[in-house]
C-alpha cells in the first residue's frame, strides 16, 4: 500500500507554549480519496521511528508521531544520547492527548485507535481511554519510576490503582539482555500488572535493548527478531482497531455461538 507524508503543529499549553509538531503517515489507495483507516501513535520521529512509522501505515494504519522534545528543540530529531532535558511528566501526558486528538479529528482516521513505541515511546499514551491496544518495546524508566523531570513518575502507581484495569490491550516486549530493565524490573513491571489484572502480554525475547532499531543501536539490532515481532504487533491491531467486533460481552455473559 502506498503512503503519504505530511505534519501539523498543534498549540500546546504547557511549559512555554511552543507548538507540537506531529509528523502524521498516512495509507494511500488510488481511486478510493474517502477512505478511513484506524490510527496510531508512535513516539519520536527518528530515522528508525520513520521508517517504523512507514511500515505500519503501509499495512492500512494512519500514524502521528509527535515530537516529543519540542519545548527545547526543532521538530529536528535529536541524536539518542543527547543529555540535559528534562520534561514534565504532565507535558508528555498532554502530547500523547495531543496526538490522540489529532488522529481522532483527521478525515481518513475512523477513530479507532492504537499505540507503539520504542525505549520512551508507547506506554506514554496507554493511560488515554481512546486508546484501545498498546505495544511497547523495551520501556525503560517504568520499573524505576524515573521518567521526566524530577525522576519521579507515576505510571506503576496509577497501574496499581487501577487505572489500566480493564481497559486497552497491553502488550510489554523486552530483551532479557537488556541492561537498561534488568531482570527484577521486568519481573516488577509484570507482577505490577498482573496483580492490576490489567490484559496484558509480556514478551521477553533473547535480544538487547534497542533491538528494533535500524540506526546508533551500537550493534544490537536483530533485523530477524524486528520482523518477527512486527507480525506479532500487527495481529494485536489488526484485531483491536484493524476490525469493527461489535460491542465487548461482559466475562460472566453467556455468548451464543452459531455455526
Amino acid at each position: 500500500m502506498l503512503i503519504a507524508k505530511t505534519f501539523h503543529d498543534v498549540p500546546s499549553k504547557l511549559d512555554n507554549g511552543r507548538p507540537i509538531r506531529i509528523f502524521v503517515v498516512s495509507p494511500v489507495v488510488p481511486n478510493y480519496p474517502q477512505a478511513k483507516f484506524p490510527g496510531n501513535e508512535i513516539y519520536q520521529v527518528t530515522g528508525p521511528v520513520e521508517r517504523f512509522a512507514g511500515q505500519i501505515a503501509s499495512q492500512g494504519y494512519v500514524v502521528a508521531c509527535p515530537s516529543t522534545y519540542h519545548e527545547f528543540e526543532g521538530p529536528e530529531a535529536i541524536p539518542y544520547d543527547t543529555e540535559g532535558i528534562e520534561k514534565d511528566i504532565a507535558a508528555y501526558d498532554e502530547d500523547a492527548t495531543l496526538s490522540v486528538d489529532l488522529l481522532v479529528s483527521l478525515p481518513n482516521c475512523n477513530g479507532r485507535i492504537a499505540a507503539t513505541g520504542m525505549c520512551l515511546g508507547g506506554h506514554l499514551a496507554a493511560f488515554d481511554p481512546r486508546v484501545l491496544s498498546s505495544v511497547c518495546f523495551f520501556a525503560t524508566d517504568i520499573h524505576s519510576a524515573t521518567l521526566g523531570k524530577g525522576k519521579n513518575d507515576d505510571s506503576l502507581a496509577r497501574v496499581q490503582k487501577g487505572d489500566m484495569t480493564g481497559k486497552g490491550e497491553l502488550v510489554m516486549i523486552f530483551g532479557k539482555q537488556d541492561t537498561h530493565v534488568p531482570r527484577e524490573g521486568r519481573d516488577l513491571i509484570r507482577k505490577t500488572l498482573e496483580n492490576a489484572e490489567v490484559s496484558c502480554s509480556f514478551l521477553e525475547v533473547q535480544a538487547q535493548h534497542a533491538f528494533i532499531r535500524d540506526e546508533s543501536s551500537k550493534g544490537r539490532w536483530d533485523a530477524a527478531l524486528t520482523r518477527s515481532l512486527f507480525t506479532f504487533m500487527m495481529e494485536v491491531f489488526d484485531r483491536t482497531i484493524g476490525r469493527d467486533l461489535g460491542p465487548k460481552v461482559d466475562k460472566g455473559e453467556k455468548v451464543e455461538h452459531v455455526c
